[in-house]
């Protein structure tokens, strides 16, 4: 299996000869290295509807001949009037890819798409993160989220390969309340996301992976565009 990295929220994983992308937000993202016409996926999965997550699921569908959207049932019904193959599904469903499966877990944060002409906002459905299982392995992206205790219920009844989970602040948690959501997903491997793509989410990466690993942890900060095998 291998995971990418493409900056931001922004993770594909490919597995069996195919893959997915979750949260794809690259043409927005100056710090991002991969372009949506680059992207060759089989399945999108949104974790919630804000912008930095949703911006190029359209293009990147549309360019994959009709590859799946997945998300929560009210944003699937807003990707749908895109034109887009949507499946909706809501927090504690599993989808099945075929080479994957996705089951939606809770999150807490907000999810809404700003119209800006008309002043308006969409609502987005409940956010979420995934729990992805495939060639035995297990990986986690938590979404945009701030700390909660079922986090530690993730990672007593899961083996978590990999964790994804942001480290920003301000939108999100930050450092110090991802370390110990770190600790209650007991993942063997953390890899923290949603950091430095804007000023007011700067954050040192190495220094949370130091903070890691001081309390017998693995992390691992990946650039945009790298990828690791696991």
């Amino acid at each position: 299996m291998q995971l990418i990295y493409h900056g931001h929220s922004s993770i594909q994983i490919t597995a069996g000869g195919k893959s997915l992308v979750i949260d794809p937000f690259l043409s927005g993202n100056e710090l991002a290295v991969t372009q949506p016409e680059d992207i060759k996926t089989d399945a999108i999965l949104l974790t919630h509807a804000h912008m930095d997550h949703i911006l190029d699921a359209e293009p990147i569908a549309k360019a994959n001949n009709g590859i799946p959207v997945i998300a929560n049932v009210e944003l699937a019904t807003y990707m749908s009037w895109k034109g887009l193959n949507t499946v909706g599904m809501n927090i504690g469903g599993t989808y099945d890819l075929g080479f994957a499966t996705a089951k939606m877990i809770h999150a807490f944060h907000t999810s809404g798409i700003v119209d800006e002409e008309n002043q308006t906002i969409i609502y987005g459905g409940q956010p979420g993160g995934y729990i992805v299982q495939a060639e035995g392995r297990t990986i986690l992206h938590a979404g945009d989220t701030g700390l909660f205790s079922d986090m530690k219920m993730f990672g007593e009844r899961y083996s978590i390969d990999v964790a994804f989970i942001p480290i920003g602040g301000h939108y999100t948690m930050g450092p110090e309340d991802a370390l110990l959501a770190a600790e209650w997903y007991n993942a063997k491997l953390v890899i923290p996301v949603h950091y430095n793509s804007f000023p007011v989410i700067k954050q040192d990466a190495e220094a949370f992976v130091s903070q890691l690993e001081a309390k017998g942890l693995k992390g691992k900060v990946l650039a945009p565009g790298e990828s690791i095998d696991i």
